[in-house]
């Protein structure tokens, strides 16, 4: 068994992956196999010579729907040898997708990824599969390949050397059930607008504190569902 976090997916458009991946921190760490990738064309495992992967939807509607045969032998080729990773199928109706479920899967051995298209994939494939259904947000997109691209960067960024300080991770919104307290750079007068004098006076204690109140207030005042989170200790 592969060593390192190992990311298998499932796609009509391989080509997609690693996209963004393949750059910054991430691209480079994929150079150093810190991380795997694996694309597996869902189209190879049709048995027509259209290499057809989807058909009209029983109870009549508009849209095509991916077929279970088809699906179901992508799946099965993606975990043969790794039976451990958590085949989890990005889709609107999913559960949302959460900082502590990016823990859990960045801590693991990796994941196999599974990126609908059409009007979806047939729920019986789903079922027997035990797919976890994840949702990044009550939006749509037109597949399953950039929800994909996100669930992979947010678990990448917590894998050992794939970020340059780890510290940096510390602070970052969510990790405490706080958003994060903004930002300042040189120079220190731009426009008109001057970096928060506390930032300057070299007090480590007061710029905490300043830093602490303003994720505070940032967070009451943007996810007043994360602050009362918070408040009740369930984050």
């Amino acid at each position: 068994m592969n060593d390192v976090w190992t990311a298998k997916v499932l796609t009509i458009f391989p080509e997609m992956f690693p996209g963004p991946l393949g750059c910054s921190l991430a691209g480079q760490a994929l150079a150093k196999g810190l991380w795997t990738l694996e694309t597996l064309d869902i189209r190879d495992f049709a048995d027509d010579k259209h290499r057809t992967v989807d058909d009209a939807p029983f109870g009549g509607g508009p849209g095509m729907v991916m077929r279970p045969d088809v699906v179901g032998a992508a799946i099965g080729k993606a975990r043969e040898g790794t039976t451990d990773l958590p085949l989890i199928y990005l889709t609107p109706r999913g559960r949302p997708l959460t900082r502590a479920r990016i823990g859990e899967l960045a801590a693991g051995a990796g994941a196999i990824l599974l990126c609908g298209r059409f009007e979806g994939i047939d729920q019986r494939v789903l079922e027997a599969q035990a797919a976890e259904e994840i949702s990044l947000g009550d939006f749509i997109l037109s597949g399953g390949e950039p929800a994909a691209l996100v669930l992979l960067d947010a678990c990448l960024r917590l894998q050992p050397g794939v970020i340059g300080k780890a510290a940096s991770l510390e602070e970052e919104s969510f990790e405490k059930g706080l958003l994060e307290y903004p930002h300042y750079t040189r120079p220190q007068d731009w426009q008109g607008r001057k970096v928060p004098d506390v930032l300057v006076t070299g007090h480590h204690e007061k710029i905490g504190a300043w830093r602490q109140r303003q994720a505070e207030d940032i967070t009451r005042g943007r996810r007043p569902d994360l602050w009362a989170a918070r408040e009740r200790g369930t984050v």
